[in-house]
């Protein structure tokens, strides 16, 4: 999967692949809808070389992690990112074998839980975020809708509806909000996901 993923960022540029977005509207809403102290502990999980950390850092946050199973990804988020990368965590992993060395107060994922696709992916996800992120954590993860997209980037995904996307967490998480949206790509298409946000239970 680390080859899959560092191919595509060393041979595709970012506005060729279809989760590009110039600016992070919606992600950044969710997150400063937490209502978090600046000093909070933020992960993007599978951010790549997303720009919500660029949104994040000019928004005055201090305690930035980004975690991408490509190392390539990353290196060009360092790059296009300059000496302010220096402020920013990078985290090289593939998810589901991620150790955290610390909690998050927010954990944000824009379409990495939907490339799960087994049972024990899931699960390892599941059991990682649990331990990342303490009582009273924000935790929001965003996939394909059940109308959207069957596949990724040459992957196969698994589609969730907001009833479904609430029972992969509900045993460790309260939902907060889930809602349908509708991805702009920069080909000119939509893409269908669904959105939702759950707060961590206590243990």
């Amino acid at each position: 999967m680390e080859q899959h993923w560092n191919h595509v960022y060393h041979t595709k540029q970012p506005t060729d692949v279809s989760w590009y977005e110039e600016y992070p509207h919606y992600s950044v809403s969710l997150i400063e809808g937490f209502n978090l102290a600046k000093t909070a502990r933020v992960i993007d999980v599978g951010g790549g070389d997303s720009r919500l950390v660029d949104a994040l850092l000019e928004l005055g946050y201090l305690n930035l992690t980004v975690l991408d199973i490509s190392e390539q990804a990353i290196k060009r988020a360092k790059a296009r990112l300059g000496s302010r990368a220096d402020q920013v965590q990078w985290i090289v992993s593939d998810v589901t074998r991620f150790a955290p060395s610390q909690s998050f107060d927010a954990w944000h994922d824009r379409a990495t839980f939907h490339f799960l696709t087994t049972e024990p992916q899931v699960d390892a996800y599941l059991s990682i975020a649990e331990q990342a992120i303490p009582a009273g954590g924000f935790l929001s993860v965003a996939t394909f809708s059940d109308q959207g997209p069957t596949k990724c980037s040459g992957l196969t995904v698994r589609q969730y509806s907001s009833d479904a996307l609430t029972d992969q967490f509900a045993y460790r998480f309260t939902r907060l909000h889930c809602e349908e949206m509708t991805h702009p790509t920069p080909f000119g298409t939509q893409q269908l996901f669904t959105a939702c946000q759950f707060q961590r239970k206590a243990a």
